[in-house]
Formats: structure tokens, C-alpha cells, sequence
């Protein structure tokens, strides 16, 4: 229990959390709860913590116990050697890091065959102890004669000897590390030099250096990829003479005698050849994982923001997927989704069959009544934009027609479109074809349609496929579960990939609730969910709430209202002077207020809820099923379009985030390029990182600083211009 409350006490100091609060996480999280549930329906237990906090703490508390599980092991494994004792366990229990349990398990761990594991095998042992103690008026010439035999022919072989058994107990010193460490991250440099004599994207790195107190992440990631591809030699640097004398500085006793010379000698070899490699590994290391945790995050929130972008609802959308050889895949969709029409055109000059694309594109127009274009940014996009530009400013004059376009991010829509889950979904369309609908959905409907990528293929990260691929798929699985749930499902419209992100659904059940659509009709009510095959009372508990039925008998299932709390439901709107029929109607508009003059306080007591709860099912009552990316701001829809070479010095223009990554954020302005705003041109104050200021979605205005038409790169800055 003691442990327990150490972690409660712990966690709750670290994050900023009440101890009462991290401790009824936890027990949540031990019950089995998914995280979207605990943060929507157990808000009184945790304080409303959000999504992205409870996974923070609870990878904290993984981690914490996991060090209490490497302290009982290396406990054990001491203790097994008759090595222990009370300062050491002493130091055990105290510390806080795997790092520092590791530094005091350095001198009993274990070890391969070295050169000094070779000197205690031929006894020399004491005489190291011997010569360690420093006393003066010892003399360790003399002393080693004692030590002479067949494999240690004479005084010079014995204290060799002993001097490489004094450098690896000098470099398992657990204070001599932590002092060195401290002195690495305080001074080190990272240095890195060319490995070949061949240009490369890595040239600015040929002769660089850096401190490691400051080196960003995104240039650590750089670094490493560049070493990894051999491009690159890699090291990490300090005064080797400062560092030598602080190792000797706390083993040489200064009137030690000859002895003190032999320990200043082991020292300087302990230091040179154990303690900088195992620390240059050790910090590198640590760098990068603290490097790759950064880009893990960034990446997360980018899919976050880009999952959430709102839906553009009620639209017939064509989409279009760019290429030369193959053609321009084109799909018509109905504002629900559904494929109306399909074709393949070659809108691209030097096929010399535009008239021809732009009759048959036109045709589609108008037999499908299409109300905007997506345009996939892959290869010949820019020509294709073009085209659409053409033909809605044709449209516009022949038929009075006002169409606009958005040019979207086809980013993994390959991948989806040769996978097995499109095949099931369209067996009647080729791969390319099923990329042209996959573009088209995800302007309606981003969420329902990137849900089914892999979120590594969605394109919004750097380095990707450098990060830990299982710390990379955990966070950002989270990410799309915490976007789903905080959106809602469509029990009887969603398709298994969504229902699979929904907390509490696997991927078998998923299916299985699709199946169960299939055969039995639609959903009635969330009740009939408790009937599909492998969903039992816990999975049901979990994902009741996040799934919604709009038109249900009962009013309550088109809501986030958790089952659980409807019976709390309806003896709110008995007290307020309401009914059922009520819910979603102007005739709640006044429900707060009512509830205000009633009193929240002695409404949740009669009711027997909690406050944040009786909150959120008045916000349900009033506004059932609303989406809360209803209230972002929508994206930017373009009729017309720029070429590069139209872009002036000081032109200012609208564009939209695509990606922001550490040194700054890439802004599509209408151009087949991306512009770079640079960390130093979003804000005229100083910001760390660029997401404390902009998040992929954004529309924003930018002034064009420079334009290289060549690189094809393009300049962007945000300072003094005013944001909507």
C-alpha cells in the first residue's frame, strides 16, 4: 500500500493533479477501463481529467512500475551474492530512475570476460584492494611479489594487473558516473563528421558541433539517420583532461603515496577506455529516444488536428486522382458517401486529350449535380489543379455554376487503396479507382475516412520511420481513439474500421456488429447492442455512450448520455417541469437556467450524480449528438488557381497548415508547392515550438519573403500580419 501511495503521491506532484484524483484514475485504469471512458463518464473520480492527460499518467505509472520491478530484481540478484548492504539498499529504495538503479547494479552485474574479470581470476584481487586503500607507507613494488606465478610472471604483470581491476571498479562507481553524466550534459557536444566524400542532403552536418544542452530534437533525428546511412560519423564530445581529473578527483587521495599513482593511472584509464564509450552510448541514446519522443508527439497532435477537421456535410464531391500514364482517376459521392459515377481522364497537355477530359468531367458535373472537387497533391497535381480551375471558370460562364475545389492530402490513400478492407469495400473498382473515392470521402468526412490508414501513411510527422515503431503506433492509435470517441459513431452507418477505434469494440466485434446490421436490419436502440456476438457487459459498458442512433425511439440514444445515467436523464428533465420529447427541441434552451434557480448542488444530490456529469448530460439533452468539429473553422475552398512563378516578394495571401514540424510549419497558399514558415517567422514573440501557435487546419494569412523557382521553395512568414 505504502508503494501505492509513493506513485499516487508521486504522480500527483508531477502532472499538477490532486492525490485524490490520480489515485481514482488508477483504480480505473487497473479495472480495465479504456481512457476515453474514464475521461468522458467517470469525471467526478479523476477531476475531469482530459484524454491526453490520463495517458500521460498512465504510461508514468507503467513506468514507475516498472522500475519497482527492476529495483526487486536487482535487490534479489545483490542479495543473492551476500553483497548486500543497508546504504546500498538504502540507495535502491531512493532512487527514481532505471538509469541510476542500473549505475548501482554496475559493480554486481554479471559480466562478460574482461580484463580485469581476468586479473581476479588470477588472484590479484586483494592487491587492488590493497593499493585502493592509499596508505602511504605502503608499497606496492614490494606487495606484488607476493602475487608472481605462472600467469603473473612478474611485478609489472601483477600491478597491471590490479590497475585493470581498480579502472572497472572506478567506472562502476555509481557517483563517479552520475557526476560524469551531470558533466556531459552540461558541456557536451555533439560533433559530426563526413564519412565519405560524396554530396549528400547531410553536407551541412560534415563539420558540426553542437551542445547537447541545446541541440534540438529534429537535428539529433538528422544526425542519427545520417550516421545510419553511412554518411555521417557521430560523436559526443567534452574536455577529455577536465573530465579525466574529475574521475581521479574522487579516488586519488592526495598523499596516497605510490599507490595514489597507480589509482591516478586507473582512473585516467577507467575514464578513456569504459566510462566515455558506455557514456557517449548511453547519452546518444538518450537523446535520440528524448528526440523521438518529441517527433512521436508532434506527430500525434498533427493527426489530431488533421483527423478533426471539420466535415463538409451535404455536399456531392468529386474526386480526383492525379496522374500521367494512368490518367486522372475520377469518382463521383453522394453526400452520404456512396459511389454515383467513375471514370478515367487524361487532363494533362501532352496527352492531348484535355477537350476530351473537360467534356466528359463537365458531363459528370452536371449529370451528378457536383457540388465541389477534391484534388489529390500527388504526382501531376498541379496540372490537374489547372484543369479544374478551367473547367469551373467554364461552368461558371456556360452554366451559371459556382464550384469550388480544395486540394487535399492523398497521403496513404495508395496504401488504403490496395488493401484489403478497400477490396471488400469496392471489388467492382480497381485500385485506382478506390483512391479517387478515398479522396472524395475525406473532404466530407476526414475522420470516417483516415481511419482507415495506418496512421504512420497520413503524412504528418517527420522522421517516422526512424521512431520506435511500437511507442510510435501506441500514441498514435490513442490519437485516432480519442478522436473517434470524442466525435461519436453512427451505430448504424459505421463501418468496421470506425466502430473497430470506438473504446471497448475489437476488431472482431466490429465486424460482428456490421454482420448483425446486415442480416437483422438496423439498430433500435444501444440496448440491442448487448445481443451481438462476443460484446459482453464490460465492451458494452465502454463503448455504449460514444455510439449514437439519430432518429431512435428513444430520444436518449440519438445522445453521449451513457446509458447508465438515464434513469438520471429523465428525473432531471421531472424536476426542471420537462419530458423526453423535449430533448433537442428549442423548448430546453432554458434548461441551465432552470437548473441554476433548482440549484446544480441539490439537483445531483436528489438525482445521485456528480456535477460534471449533470453538466454534460444538460449539454446532451439540449443539443443531442452535436460534433464538436462543428464549431472549427471551416477549410479553405479555392475556384482558382496560382502558379508558382505568380508569387511576388511581399504578396499576401490565404493558405491552410498542411504539417508543422519543430523548426516551423508548411502552408499550402494555392500553389502546387507547400510554403515554409519558419519557427522565427509565425509570431514576432519568442515560442519553443511551433504548435503553441498553429495546428494543421489552420487557415492563415501570410506575407511571401522569398521564392526560389529553381528548388521550388517557398519563404512564408506570419509576422505583423494580422489572424482572423
Amino acid at each position: 500500500m505504502t508503494q501505492k501511495n509513493d506513485h499516487i503521491n508521486q504522480l500527483a506532484q508531477e502532472l499538477n493533479l490532486t492525490p485524490a484524483h490520480v489515485a481514482g484514475a488508477v483504480a480505473l485504469i487497473d479495472e480495465g477501463n479504456t481512457i476515453p471512458f474514464i475521461a468522458r463518464y467517470r469525471k467526478e473520480a479523476t477531476g475531469s481529467m482530459d484524454d491526453q492527460v490520463l495517458r500521460t499518467l498512465g504510461e508514468r505509472l507503467e513506468y514507475l512500475r516498472g522500475l519497482d520491478t527492476r529495483k526487486e530484481e536487482v535487490t534479489r540478484s545483490i542479495t543473492e551474492q551476500n553483497a548486500m548492504t543497508p546504504e546500498l539498499e538504502k540507495s535502491l529504495a531512493e532512487a527514481k530512475t532505471l538509469a541510476e538503479v542500473e549505475d548501482l547494479y554496475r559493480p554486481y552485474k554479471p559480466k562478460r570476460k574482461t580484463r580485469a574479470s581476468i586479473a581476479r581470476a588470477r588472484g590479484l584481487q586483494p592487491l587492488a584492494d590493497d593499493i585502493l586503500k592509499q596508505d602511504p607507507a605502503f608499497d606496492p613494488q614490494t606487495a606484488a611479489q607476493q602475487y608472481l606465478g605462472e600467469e603473473v610472471p612478474d611485478a609489472v604483470a601483477a600491478l597491471a594487473g590490479a590497475q585493470d581491476i581498480l579502472a572497472e571498479t572506478i567506472s562502476d562507481d555509481a557517483r563517479c558516473r552520475a557526476e560524469l553524466r551531470r558533466f556531459y550534459r552540461a558541456f557536451g557536444m555533439v560533433r559530426s563528421v563526413k564519412a565519405k566524400e560524396e554530396d549528400s542532403v547531410y553536407a551541412q552536418y560534415y563539420d558540426y558541433a553542437e551542445p547537447m544542452s541545446k541541440i534540438p530534437g529534429h537535428r539529433v533525428l538528422a544526425l542519427d539517420r545520417g550516421e545510419r546511412e553511412g554518411f555521417l560519423k557521430v560523436s559526443i564530445q567534452v574536455e577529455s583532461e577536465r573530465a579525466a581529473a574529475i574521475t581521479a578527483q574522487l579516488f586519488v587521495h592526495r598523499k596516497g603515496g605510490a599507490s595514489a599513482q597507480i589509482v591516478e593511472a586507473a582512473a585516467l584509464d577507467a575514464y578513456k577506455r569504459l566510462i566515455h564509450p558506455s557514456l557517449e552510448t548511453e547519452l546518444r541514446g538518450e537523446l535520440s529516444d528524448k528526440a523521438a519522443e518529441g517527433a512521436i508527439q508532434v506527430f500525434g497532435e498533427n493527426l489530431r488536428q488533421l483527423l478533426m477537421q471539420p466535415p463538409i456535410r451535404g455536399k456531392v464531391v468529386m474526386g480526383l486522382d492525379p496522374g500521367y500514364r494512368m490518367g486522372c482517376k475520377v469518382a463521383v459521392v453522394d453526400a452520404t458517401g456512396r459511389v454515383l459515377d467513375t471514370n478515367v481522364v487524361y487532363p494533362v497537355p501532352e496527352f492531348k486529350r484535355v477537350d476530351q477530359a473537360k467534356s466528359i468531367i463537365k458531363r459528370m458535373i452536371r449529370q451528378n449535380g457536383v457540388e465541389l472537387l477534391a484534388i489529390g497533391n500527388g504526382t501531376a497535381g498541379r496540372e490537374t489543379e489547372q484543369f479544374a480551375a478551367d473547367v469551373i471558370r467554364e461552368l461558371s460562364q456556360s452554366d451559371g455554376l459556382h464550384l469550388q475545389y480544395m486540394v487535399v492530402s492523398e497521403a496513404g490513400a495508395s496504401v488504403y487503396s490496395a488493401s484489403k478492407l478497400a477490396a471488400e469495400e469496392f471489388p467492382q473498382f480497381d485500385v485506382n479507382l478506390r483512391s479517387a473515392v478515398s479522396i472524395a470521402r475525406r473532404l466530407q468526412d476526414p475522420l470516417s475516412e483516415l481511419v482507415k490508414i495506418d496512421p504512420k501513411a497520413v503524412g504528418v510527422g517527420q522522421y517516422q520511420h526512424d521512431m520506435p515503431q511500437k511507442r510510435l503506433n501506441e500514441t498514435l492509435d490513442g490519437v485516432v481513439e480519442d478522436c473517434v470517441n470524442s466525435v461519436g459513431v453512427d451505430l448504424n452507418t459505421a463501418s468496421a474500421p470506425l466502430l473497430r477505434r470506438v473504446a471497448g469494440i475489437t476488431a472482431t466485434v466490429a465486424k460482428n456488429i456490421v454482420a448483425r446490421r446486415e442480416t437483422e436490419g438496423a439498430f433500435a436502440s444501444r440496448a440491442e447492442l448487448k445481443k451481438v456476438k462476443g460484446l459482453g457487459p464490460k465492451a458494452y459498458e465502454q463503448c455504449a455512450g460514444f455510439l449514437r442512433l439519430p432518429g431512435a425511439k428513444n430520444k436518449l440514444d440519438e445522445t453521449a448520455v451513457h446509458p447508465e445515467s438515464y434513469a438520471a436523464a429523465r428525473t432531471l428533465l421531472e424536476e426542471c417541469g420537462y419530458q423526453a420529447a423535449d430533448i433537442g427541441t428549442p423548448a430546453l434552451n432554458n434548461l441551465e437556467k432552470r437548473v441554476a434557480q433548482l440549484g446544480a448542488t441539490k439537483l445531483c444530490a436528489e438525482i445521485g450524480i456528480g456535477e460534471p456529469t449533470l453538466n454534460d448530460i444538460v449539454s446532451e439533452l439540449r443539443k443531442p449528438g452535436r460534433d464538436v468539429r462543428d464549431s472549427l473553422p471551416k477549410p479553405l475552398l479555392r475556384s482558382d488557381v496560382m502558379q508558382l512563378e505568380d508569387l511576388k516578394e511581399g504578396m499576401e495571401l490565404s493558405g491552410t497548415v498542411r504539417n508543422v514540424i519543430d523548426f516551423g510549419a508548411f502552408v499550402d497558399i494555392g500553389v502546387h508547392q507547400d510554403g515554409l514558415v519558419h519557427i522565427s517567422q509565425i509570431t514576432d514573440r519568442y515560442i519553443k515550438h511551433p504548435r503553441e501557435v498553429l495546428k494543421v487546419g489552420d487557415v492563415v494569412r501570410v506575407k511571401v519573403i522569398s521564392v526560389d523557382a529553381k528548388k521550388k521553395r517557398i519563404g512564408l512568414s506570419m509576422k505583423g500580419i494580422p489572424q482572423k
